[in-house]
């Protein structure tokens, strides 16, 4: 039901972004599972985030799903570390990808550091002035949200659907975040996201690939990008 890749390093797909969550996924051999279930039923982007002080776990875990997301020919995208998304480009090159939220670091000197061709995402929240910023910093994509009651961060603040189509105007993808489950997903898609962002409603499933394909049945079929 999601647009794959077309195969190029950096394509943006549409379709269901799945975001690890180091609680979630405890040790390396439960987030290696769930991802690779997550990546055959179809996800079509993936963010690694792990916010610990461990980085010698980050390195190992993010250049295991770095060879994954290139099996299933998905890019990985690091959560806030431009020096670990830096180190797996030497190896994968565009394959890989950066998202970084408000407090990390600047868009515009992860942009130079990466190479125009690099996805890189930024955290918009609600706001379209954020939304500007990163367009003119560079941004792929902007994400917004979040949208409905979520587990992962309960005390974001919330966002009204009408941003994405409000959002349209910076011509970038838009990604949905906060509360993307199967009852919430269609209409955060018909809002205007090309990308649903989701973390519990896959990573907390007793069957990860079920319960991709259960989000991916409420959304309808998408041929190509709609005109952001």
């Amino acid at each position: 039901m999601s647009t794959p890749p077309d195969g190029r390093p950096g394509a943006l797909p549409q379709g269901l972004y799945a975001i690890t969550d180091s609680q979630l996924l405890a040790d390396d051999h439960t987030l290696l599972a769930a991802c690779e279930q997550a990546l055959a039923a179809g996800v079509v982007l993936l963010q690694y985030r792990d916010k610990s002080a461990d980085a010698e776990r980050r390195w190992r875990q993010a250049t295991a799903l770095a060879a994954l997301g290139e099996r299933f020919g998905v890019t990985l995208i690091v959560n806030d570390d431009l020096a670990l998304a830096e180190r797996l480009q030497q190896r994968w090159g565009e394959r890989v990808g950066l998202h970084l939220g408000q407090q990390d670091t600047p868009l515009a000197l992860a942009r130079q550091r990466l190479g125009d061709s690099a996805i890189i995402g930024a955290t918009c929240h609600a706001s379209l002035t954020l939304a500007a910023q990163a367009a003119d910093a560079g941004a792929s994509y902007l994400a917004f949200g979040r949208f409905f009651a979520s587990r992962t961060k309960p005390e974001a603040p919330p966002a009204p659907l009408s941003v994405l189509g409000e959002a349209a105007r910076f011509g970038l993808p838009r990604v949905a975040i906060g509360g993307i489950e199967a009852a919430t997903i269609g209409a955060a898609r018909d809002a205007g996201a090309e990308l649903l962002a989701v973390v519990n409603a896959i990573f907390a499933s007793p069957d990860v690939a079920a319960a991709v394909r259960a989000l991916e049945a409420r959304l309808a079929p998408i041929s190509e990008f709609r005109n952001c």
